[in-house]
């Protein structure tokens, strides 16, 4: 029996040494952290270990060497010197308006005006916040450690209202400007969050920050890599095998898939989830563990109201400017998927500079696929599962009428406010691909899926143990002319020789009628 202690949802270092929790050993890291640089910057996407993290560093500064035995800094470490520790975290309340934001600065202010003293001169935020690292510094004579957590989260919260994010990111800006202003009593700082910085201009002011989000020196900072699975997680494989009635290879093989593909840096290592990866071992079960602790609703809507065709986002190419940048105001929401872990770097061009993204895992794909049916169709949260169940199973038993009438239903009932934007006609085909992306993408998940090149669309092949079908769409043409172009463009060629029984199928869409109006099969 598996007596390993996983510290899901704990995020003190203290707490993990002190009560005999597992710690996967990032102090190397940490130590380079600390003796290399001043001011640095991290962004990940939730449940990551950015918190952790935080609080590791907290104890370092506080000089806590007894927590440290046995782990890489021991060896590393000789002075162990305390500083003043300012440790904010804004991941704690909702900002539904400027004044929550103030009343968490506050706080946090006056807690530490009674450890290190208050200036009456002093009356705003930020002339507050300077003068208690002056007076820690003083009163210590060590200079002071800041270590801000989750610092974008009222300004995440706020990205569907412009109005609302300015007025928070012009209360953020003079406070986190402080850092440069008292850098002679600074030690170190380390601000982390979802989103980078780039465009926010939150930092504009700050511009000695170390952005290490990706940088290869730190990319395995957050996140468990092959090597420390294979370190810290043997037995616990092993033991997942016996109870999946798996080999222990086929066992390593679905953990990859399934948490593994995280790539923050290009040439960096693949990360697993670590969220998730803790929960699998300590309940021995696979499961959709990160996905469930946070619905994306903020990403979907963000994806509906720049009517974002969901096809590109699975095949997005870009570069390191549009990664870096969030913006109430930008039509793109690719900086914001691939920050949130959403997406992640599937390969990169050093001669152009462009990145590749994609899903990092099956976990992410299916249950951000999943998440967003309800969205773009009528059929509800609860019936998602049952519904791509069924699509599979028809798929799997050669019944693609049935498949094609349930997919027409999904048409028939989707209300004209979810499909019409500004630009109808343009936003009701928009509306049928994205559709068909998901629908196919969630079969593909228990099927074998080959997209097809033309027009870089939706016409794909799907492969079943019995059944190959080949489709073709059609928006305002015909089934007819769907299928001819199957057979002029050869699609079928590759599966010539291949026993399983082949369908061939033309459909075309109407825009007037805004379904699927025919389908035909050779």
């Amino acid at each position: 029996m598996n007596q390993t202690i996983y510290p899901i949802g704990i995020q003190n270092f203290e707490k993990i040494r002190k009560d005999g929790y597992l710690y996967i050993d990032k102090t190397a890291l940490v130590y380079q952290l600390v003796t290399t640089g001043q001011y640095y910057f991290l962004s990940r996407p939730r449940r990551f270990g950015k918190s952790l993290l935080l609080s590791t560093l907290e104890a370092y500064f506080q000089g806590k060497k007894e927590l440290f035995e046995g782990l890489a800094i021991e060896k590393l470490e000789k002075e162990w010197t305390e500083h003043p520790i300012l440790h904010l975290d804004l991941n704690i309340a909702r900002y539904a308006s400027t004044s929550d934001l103030e009343d968490i600065l506050n706080r946090n202010l006056v807690a530490w005006e009674k450890l290190y003293g208050a200036d009456p001169a002093e009356r705003s935020l930020p002339l507050r916040f300077a003068g208690i690292i002056d007076r820690a510094y003083h009163k210590t004579g060590q200079r002071t450690v800041i270590l801000i957590d989750e610092y974008d989260k009222p300004l995440l919260q706020a990205l569907h209202d412009e109005e609302l994010q300015n007025q928070l990111r012009n209360m953020l800006k003079p406070f986190y400007g402080v850092l440069k202003t008292m850098d002679r009593a600074i030690r170190f700082a380390l601000l982390t969050g979802v989103t980078k910085f780039g465009k926010v201009s939150v930092f504009s002011d700050l511009n000695n920050l170390d952005d290490i989000s990706m940088r290869v020196p730190y990319a395995a900072i957050c996140g468990i890599t092959e090597e420390e699975l294979r370190t810290y997680f043997e037995d616990d494989i092993h033991e997942l095998a016996s109870s999946l009635k798996l080999t222990y290879d086929e066992t390593r093989t679905l953990l990859k898939r399934r948490y593994d593909g995280y790539h923050f840096v290009a040439e960096g290592p693949g990360l697993y989830n670590p969220f998730s990866l803790l929960n699998t071992f300590k309940y021995m079960r696979i499961d959709d563990y990160w996905f469930e602790t946070g619905t994306p609703s903020y990403l979907v809507e963000l994806l509906k109201h720049t009517h974002y065709d969901l096809y590109e986002m699975a095949n997005t190419e870009t570069d390191a400017d549009t990664l870096n940048s969030i913006d109430s105001a930008s039509n793109n929401p690719i900086p914001v998927i691939y920050q949130s872990g959403y997406l992640t770097i599937k390969d990169y061009d050093p001669e152009f500079k462009i990145y590749r993204l994609g899903f990092p895992n099956r976990e992410v794909e299916e249950g951000f696929i999943k998440y967003l049916l309800p969205f773009y169709t009528s059929v509800s949260a609860p019936k998602t599962p049952f519904e791509i169940g069924q699509f599979v199973r028809e798929v799997r038993s050669g019944n693609y009428d049935a498949f094609f009438r349930r997919l027409q239903s999904f048409f028939a009932d989707t209300p004209y406010e979810v499909i019409a934007g500004q630009k109808p006609e343009r936003d009701t085909e928009l509306h049928y691909q994205n559709v068909l992306f998901i629908v196919f993408r969630l079969v593909g998940l228990y099927t074998k899926v080959e997209y097809h090149t033309s027009n870089g669309r939706i016409d794909l092949v799907l492969q079943t143990d019995r059944y190959i079908y080949i489709m073709e769409f059609k928006l305002n043409g015909t089934a007819e002319e769907a299928l001819r172009q199957i057979d002029e463009k050869q699609y079928a060629l590759p599966f010539a020789n291949d026993e399983r029984k082949l369908f061939k199928i033309g459909v075309n869409f109407s825009s007037e009628t805004r379904n699927i109006e025919r389908w035909m099969v050779e």
